[in-house]
């Protein structure tokens, strides 16, 4: 797909979920996200971290952690919520809606992919009906493959995804229904709450 397509879907990602954080309460900053020990703040300061770490500060970081990006991640996280406010996390989503960064390797596409998963982190968790533009989700999943799979170390063994919003299948076996949106965090290895996902196969994905 163009990468000037793909930008423009990062850019529009950025700048909803921007504008979304600017509405949220301090209980609902403080809240638990669906990504296990973060609330919504360590997402946030997680997905502004390539904005503002130097290079310099995430090699000493992979370095301290043994080369564990996931371990990294989290003490960075943790650290930065202990020195900057809610709105100063909110400042580095809104200042930084048009920044340059792509994951190593990820492309563009894969900024897409961390934008919308981390963003779905913390709306599904705060019980928010947000619906990310299929078009997004679309560009995501037409992009999965084998490797993504592998990289989120999701077991999706006899099991065969089905988008009900969009065109797009994946795998073979126990049938397992949602929106694209929803099998995208099954993908990523997220447990949804009961009533989001539908099939055979359900059972081993809801919470």
């Amino acid at each position: 797909m163009n990468d000037d397509v793909i930008r423009s879907a990062v850019i529009g990602e950025r700048a909803d979920l921007a504008t979304l954080l600017a509405d949220l309460t301090p209980e609902q900053w403080a809240q638990q996200s669906l990504c296990v020990g973060w609330r919504t703040r360590e997402v946030v300061a997680h997905m502004t971290m390539p904005f503002r770490l130097p290079k310099a500060r995430f090699v000493s970081g992979m370095i301290r952690a043994r080369g564990d990006f996931n371990r990294f991640a989290d003490r960075q996280a943790k650290q930065d919520t202990k020195t900057m406010s809610d709105q100063e996390l909110l400042a580095q989503m809104r200042d930084n809606i048009e920044h340059p960064w792509r994951p190593p390797g990820g492309g563009s596409a894969g900024a897409l992919s961390h934008d919308v998963i981390h963003g779905m982190d913390i709306t599904v968790a705060l019980g928010l009906p947000r619906a990310v533009p299929t078009e997004r989700v679309s560009i995501i999943l037409k992009e999965t493959r084998g490797q993504n799979i592998k990289y989120f170390g999701t077991d999706l063994s006899n099991v065969r995804l089905e988008a009900t919003d969009i065109d797009w299948t994946f795998g073979a076996g126990k049938a397992l229904h949602g929106r694209g949106q929803d099998l995208l965090l099954v993908i990523a290895g997220r447990r949804l709450p009961e009533g989001m996902l539908v099939g055979e196969a359900a059972g081993r994905y809801t919470q």
